[in-house]
């Protein structure tokens, strides 16, 4: 394997490109903006996911050898299998606060390397798998002040190391693949002994091209309306009756000559849910990026293919559903896909060639694109708009997830086997950004961005409750939806556990509205509103657990979220 930092050219060409990039901090204008939110929060987040609190959870793993953060209390973690360090005092998970920018250390025992997970209905994070003595663990982190993580390291039925979970109707957690594993299992367990609740899923075994290109691993998921489970590995897709353990059906395979999943990463998301109309409700996968199959070969040899530019939308609900491919404004893989509560896509982080893995990606992407798809205003066809650059490139082991104010949080990008922070390309990163989409920049029309006051009826809904919505506004064109005035919008947005350019369990549904607003109040240039909304009508549409809930207005300006509970 040729190392990406011994080659004196290319160092030399990384340090032209970089002195050319604003220093951290502050930058950016009309296309978004970038602020240094946490220099050095310790470790470098490779896995994180947002807590009902408003907090992040984020981790590596516990074979990196010394992090930046060490356990309080002179609390040390004793592992004789451990790779780096069998008596390790320094914490490889943090729980990080956004609005005080507080780490504080927590300890992981087992070790999380490429695992995955999910929030609980009752809002606890549920993980599973990893590597070495964490490769059947799974861990549970309650949002609490004081609360640390619990481990259970015999929970899994078999090792799971790159493999995807999904929430699903009844609340349970299916864990689908990881490598060499052709199953799928449900968390929690429903007895003791939890081997014949193994399942097995051939199509995964089917996707994996040979030993050396799985691109197969980390499998897309996601819950359709019908309550069945989409999964998407390499280049192809199922919908999967997980209850009877069948695939009841089989979609094109997507086109172009590019792997989707790791390590060929591409990502992915589920738009939009439309809820409230009379015909039953559309879904449509959306996955853009990737790499060609053997790029993570060749990279490895020292070769770095250009990744793919292409990306694809398939309806999954058509009775005939078909690929319809369009084109990013610049190739990508490694980027991470997080859906916004206005509806759109954002796609940031990765690499324009190369792939994932230790030091093979090469030229980072440091803009991100806003897919516009228009869900939650008028918008007559989709389209993609270049966002302003960030100063930090986020390479392999990077993350980006949504905040309940709708900023979102980057963090992560240690392309090595240590953390490593000199005479490399790409630097082990310990800081967390964050990006401030257009409609958070004021100038303009969103100055109108509308503030939830209350929820007349509580945060606690029911299965399709119409429940009341109070907010306030300067915007000055609502009036009366029938009056030919603006906009308003409720969207339900789960929060997710990202890991390796997927956000699983990242989810946006856009409520049933009643005609008509309100008015009751003012005061100063503040107008107050009540808008009467829908809740899901099914847990298929959206599985039991907390939500963010955002009004939306004119031109696709939202609230910040209000945290909700559907059960």
């Amino acid at each position: 394997m040729r190392s990406a930092y011994t080659t004196p050219v290319a160092a030399l060409l990384w340090l032209l490109v970089s002195a050319a990039v604003p220093t951290p901090g502050e930058c950016g204008g009309g296309r978004g903006k970038w602020k240094l939110l946490k220099r050095n929060m310790g470790i470098s987040a490779m896995h994180m996911a947002l807590l009902p609190n408003g907090r992040v959870v984020a981790f590596d793993r516990t074979d990196f050898g010394p992090s930046n953060v060490s356990l309080p209390a002179g609390r040390c973690r004793l592992d004789a299998l451990d790779q780096a360090l069998t008596r390790d005092c320094y914490a490889h998970s943090v729980e990080f606060d956004p609005a005080s920018r507080r780490v504080r250390p927590l300890t992981v025992l087992t070790d999380t390397w490429c695992s995955s997970g999910a929030l609980s209905p009752d809002g606890t994070l549920v993980q599973s798998g990893g590597f070495n003595d964490g490769d059947r663990a799974v861990r549970y982190f309650s949002p609490c002040d004081a609360c640390d993580w619990v481990e259970d390291a015999r929970a899994l039925a078999v090792r799971r190391w790159y493999a995807s979970n999904q929430i699903l109707p009844d609340g349970k957690i299916i864990v689908v693949g990881g490598r060499e594993q052709f199953s799928y299992e449900f968390l929690p367990k429903s007895s003791i002994s939890s081997t014949h609740e193994l399942h097995p899923l051939p199509f995964l075994k089917e996707t994996k091209e040979d030993s050396l290109l799985e691109n197969n691993l980390y499998p897309f998921t996601h819950l359709a309306p019908d309550g069945n489970l989409f999964v998407f590995a390499n280049n192809r897709a199922i919908l999967l009756d997980y209850a009877r353990n069948r695939v009841v059906r089989r979609f094109p395979v997507m086109p172009g000559d590019a792997a989707r999943n790791y390590p060929s990463t591409g990502s992915s998301v589920l738009l939009p849910l439309l809820l409230g109309g009379d015909d039953a409700v559309e879904a449509e996968v959306f996955i853009c990026g990737g790499a060609p199959p053997k790029s993570n070969y060749l990279a490895n040899e020292g070769t770095f293919l250009p990744a793919a530019k292409s990306c694809g939308r398939l309806k999954l609900t058509d009775e005939s559903p078909s690929w319809k491919m369009e084109e990013m404004p610049r190739a990508r893989v490694m980027g991470d896909m997080v859906l916004l509560p206005t509806g759109d896509v954002l796609l940031i982080n990765g690499a324009a060639r190369g792939t994932a893995g230790w030091e093979v990606g090469r030229e980072p992407v440091l803009n991100p694109v806003l897919y516009r798809t228009g869900f939650t205003y008028s918008l007559k066809s989709s389209k993609f708009e270049v966002m302003d650059a960030s100063p930090v490139p986020r390479m392999y082991h990077s993350a980006a997830l949504l905040l309940p104010d709708g900023r979102v949080l980057i963090g992560g990008s240690n392309p090595h086997q240590r953390y490593n922070f000199s005479g490399v390309l790409f630097p082990t990163e310990l800081s967390l950004e964050t990006f401030y989409p257009p409609y958070l920049i004021s100038t303009g029309s969103y100055n109108s961005r509308p503030e939830i006051g209350a929820l007349p009826g509580g945060s606690k809904l029911n299965y399709n409750q119409r429940f009341s919505v109070e907010f306030k506004t300067k915007e000055r064109r609502i009036l009366r939806s029938e009056d030919g005035g603006g906009t308003v919008y409720l969207t339900m947005v789960a929060p997710s556990f990202t890991t390796h350019s997927f956000s699983m369990n990242q989810r946006v549904l856009v409520l049933k509205t009643f005609p008509g607003l309100n008015r009751v109040g003012s005061s100063g240039r503040n107008a107050s509103y009540v808008v009467e909304g829908v809740a899901p009508a099914t847990a298929a549409l959206a599985p039991p657990g907390y939500y963010l809930l955002h009004v939306v207005v004119n031109g696709g300006v939202p609230s910040r979220g209000t945290w909700v509970h559907i059960r």
